[in-house]
């Protein structure tokens, strides 16, 4: 069975060639579910690592319907990883119903080649799962990293074997919630590769006196972004200080 390590840093990246995985899926941030790592990662895990390197495609937290500039930011990203020599790209598109966005997927998959393309776990939010593998297949994709459509892997087994029988040249690829407890369970179920970040905690300060993570930004509901009325207001009051 193939493993693939979710590495979230240079060090999570290096930890999983050392201990004999088979490939990383490079990203950080995975308390919001990963986004796309920093052009610095990039190189250095490209240049150090032996062992396949796929890349999350992904320009922010929350949802996966993204704007024409946040679309275009993941077509220069994919164009970069292409530079670097990446073998794989991680990304898809959905639409505000959580229906695939089959145009904008397509145009991602066309754009990465010849990297091959996995759809990553947008996939578990769409409505028509068993039509969406046979659309997926169509268009190129190579695998889908899924959860079954529940909050872990295990949980949606039953989802992850319907979805396995009617993909003919796709991969699913179990993730979410895998670890040495269970990942029997997907080897004796036929998969051929499964996804997962193997992480331990590591305490490095106490606690801090003051928190740098906010709550309100881990709402997937929500996107955040800098206001212009509230920027406008904030320089107005200051250039009118005397």
């Amino acid at each position: 069975m193939l493993i693939e390590i979710c590495a979230n840093s240079y060090q999570s990246a290096i930890n999983a060639e050392k201990a004999g995985a088979n490939r990383i899926e490079l990203c950080s941030e995975l308390a919001v579910g990963g986004i796309t790592p920093s052009y610095g990662l990039l190189k250095k895990v490209t240049k150090e690592l032996t062992i396949p390197i796929h890349v999350l495609i992904r320009p922010r937290s929350g949802d996966f319907t993204f704007s024409d500039d946040e679309f275009n930011i993941m077509k220069e990203n994919i164009l970069l990883c292409k530079e670097l020599g990446v073998k794989g790209i991680v990304s898809g598109v959905l639409h505000l119903d959580s229906s695939i966005d089959m145009e904008r997927t397509k145009e991602l998959v066309a754009i990465s080649k010849p990297m091959n393309f996995t759809f990553h776990r947008a996939f578990d939010w769409v409505q028509n799962p068993i039509e969406d593998i046979i659309k997926l297949d169509e268009i190129g994709i190579v695998r889908i990293l899924t959860s079954g459509q529940e909050n872990t892997a295990e949980k949606g087994l039953q989802n992850l074997i319907a979805f396995q029988k009617v993909a003919s040249k796709i991969t699913i690829m179990p993730g979410g919630g895998i670890n040495k407890n269970n990942i029997n369970l997907f080897q004796e179920n036929g998969f051929t590769e499964v996804h997962l970040s193997a992480s331990s905690q590591i305490k490095t300060i106490e606690k801090p006196t003051i928190s740098m993570n906010s709550n309100k930004h881990f709402d997937e509901t929500q996107i955040s972004t800098s206001d212009v009325q509230k920027i406008k207001n904030c320089i107005e009051i200051t250039s009118n200080e005397k």
